[in-house]
């Protein structure tokens, strides 16, 4: 993976909040990240879908269902970013806000 697809899929604000969202949980199904994002499943899937190609996040499926986490690092730019993630993104307010909406939502119940 070239440095440049990485910093451009940071580079988009519903990318960074996802990230955001995955660096706080172990793994998120797209209904639970649609419905803290308040955004439509096409477009919350079309930009997991930016963040898997370029191996910034893991997907497990579990029956007709997708389960989205952070991957693993591959290089050592991989590991910081990832590092970034889960610490540097906690102060930006948006993020703030996501993951306070995350709380409050009873997670997976949507999918069942």
């Amino acid at each position: 993976m070239r440095s440049s697809e990485l910093f451009r899929a940071f580079a988009d604000p519903t990318r960074l909040r996802l990230l955001g969202l995955l660096g706080a949980q172990k793994e998120l199904c797209v209904c639970d990240l649609c419905a803290v994002l308040g955004e439509s499943q096409p477009k919350v899937s079309r930009h997991l879908g930016v963040l898997r190609r370029v191996g910034l996040v893991d997907v497990r499926r579990d029956g007709k269902w997708k389960f989205y986490s952070l991957a693993g690092a591959t290089s050592p730019l991989h590991r910081t970013l990832l590092r970034c993630v889960r610490s540097c993104l906690g102060g930006i307010d948006e993020l703030i806000e996501d993951r306070t909406r995350m709380r409050g939502l009873a997670l997976r119940v949507r999918c069942r």
